[in-house]
């Protein structure tokens, strides 16, 4: 009991890092951020500004799918799947590496030795699969790259699911956008993608 109690405190503080922000700002921050959006802006500042949106997503409530779905819809296919591929694979490397970084101390402290083990081996069985199936879910995939960093995956396993799956997702909203963006509705679309 003791040990499934310390695993699920150990998940819990992993989850916490995206949902923190969310709580402490509210869902006003994100309406705020879609306000930056429809401010009348050159295509480079714009492209620019969905990277970074996308990179600071573990730190923020930024909503990835309707910054990646106002991309395609005012960038065009192309440069708004780059924009949002290179702000997602970003974020990812960022959360990833701090997670190596400084993750297995606190699992350490949460976690039995055997425990940590068996974390570690299960983060290289099953860690690149994870992450393609979390990519495109909210928060999860936040987590999900926690873990795997906090497990010690290597960037080698890491990073070939998360370009790929980041790839595919961001190909996928930059065409729901450009779609709806061609039949004049983009903000019914930026909601659905939410």
């Amino acid at each position: 009991m003791r040990r499934l109690l310390r695993a699920t405190v150990l998940i819990a503080a992993v989850i916490s890092v995206p949902v923190i922000p969310l709580l402490l700002l509210g869902l006003s921050f994100e309406e705020r951020v879609g306000g930056w959006f429809q401010q009348e802006l050159s295509p480079a500042t714009r492209f620019a500004m969905i990277v970074v949106a996308l990179a600071t997503d573990l730190l923020l409530p930024i909503p990835s799918s309707v910054v990646s779905t106002y991309g395609g819809g005012v960038l065009g296919i192309l440069p708004a799947t780059l924009a949002s591929w290179l702000g997602m694979t970003l974020g990812a490397a960022i959360g990833f590496g701090l997670a190596r970084a400084f993750g297995e101390p606190l699992a350490r402290r949460f976690s039995k030795p055997e425990d940590l083990q068996r974390m570690v081996s299960l983060t290289r069985r099953f860690g690149p699969i994870a992450l393609v199936l979390t990519r495109a879910l909210p928060i999860l995939a936040e987590g999900c790259v926690l873990l795997m960093g906090a497990g010690r995956l290597s960037w080698r396993q890491f990073l070939p699911p998360v370009v790929l799956s980041n790839l595919a997702i961001s190909l996928t909203y930059a065409i729901f956008g450009r779609f709806f963006s061609s039949i004049d509705a983009l903000p019914a679309a930026i909601v659905a993608s939410a």
